[in-house]
């Protein structure tokens, strides 16, 4: 009776994401305006990989900062594909920070930050939400992180920690957070159901950004979750670390929502489609 009433606890929430969005290309038939543009990009210190994804992320933010050596790290991207569309002033409706950077970009404002007690990620979220997230808008303000996984275990456990950390309120009230490694990304389902569309029906099989593994990872506390459109769903399945966990499971060919109820936070993390 109670595990019922817990998951039916959390469906009172519904929360449709579409991150495909964000590295669409707006000019593109399946590009989307309305949802391009409304993200902040940071911009971490480890080596990037997914170039193209990279480049994506970086024309359609609005605001685009490098955290410390994530300068660097956009410096060699653009060395890499011998293109300096990386590091070459934005568009007008664009804006450019480096966060305890070295500015090599022009017309790119350094901001220097002396606090000891945060991280670099941290205090380039705080900026952002300073600075941009009372900006005119329908809503607020997005963030996505690229560079911060895929490096240092304790590195990349701290970047699954600000997930939690800056999304502490409730219904994602100061925008989404997105990490992007080389080979996934991962965002904070909160409890209740979550509509997460995976594929687009009008895009082409080449024009899919993501491929087929999923986890659903309880970091945070148990939870109880339910699945739909996976290979191996699940329904009112407990899960924690030291029991049972959701890892390399698939979204299934046919899928173009993935559906995930839980009522507890949850990582969500899907693999990036690789590049042929």
């Amino acid at each position: 009776m109670s595990e019922c009433s817990n998951i039916d606890a959390a469906q009172s929430d519904i929360f449709d994401w579409a991150p495909a969005e964000l590295v669409r290309d707006l000019a593109g038939p399946t590009g989307s305006d309305a949802e391009g543009g409304r993200f902040a990009l940071i911009v971490l210190n480890q080596p990037l990989h997914h170039l193209e994804v990279t480049r994506q992320l970086w024309n359609n933010a609005h605001v685009r900062i490098a955290a410390d050596g994530g300068a660097n790290a956009l410096y060699q991207a653009a060395g890499q594909q011998g293109d300096s569309s990386f590091v070459e002033p934005p568009p007008k409706q664009h804006r450019t920070a480096a966060l305890h950077g070295s500015g090599r970009c022009n017309k790119t404002q350094v901001i220097r930050d002396p606090d000891q007690e945060s991280t670099d990620f941290g205090k380039a979220v705080t900026y952002v939400r300073r600075h941009y997230s009372q900006e005119s808008s329908s809503r607020p303000l997005d963030i996505v992180a690229i560079g911060g996984l895929g490096g240092r275990v304790d590195q990349g456990l701290s970047q699954l920690h600000h997930l939690y950390l800056f999304q502490a309120e409730p219904g994602y009230a100061r925008g989404r957070m997105y990490l992007f490694s080389g080979e996934s990304m991962t965002f904070l389902l909160k409890p209740g159901t979550h509509r997460i569309r995976v594929r687009d029906s009008q895009a082409s099989s080449e024009e899919d950004v993501f491929g087929k593994h999923v986890g659903i990872l309880p970091i945070g506390r148990p939870s109880r979750i339910t699945t739909r459109g996976l290979e191996w769903d699940v329904q009112n399945w407990e899960t924690q670390f030291g029991g049972r966990v959701s890892t390399s499971n698939h979204v299934l060919p046919e899928t173009q929502v993935v559906e995930v109820q839980t009522t507890e936070e949850v990582l969500f993390t899907i693999a990036l489609r690789q590049q042929t």
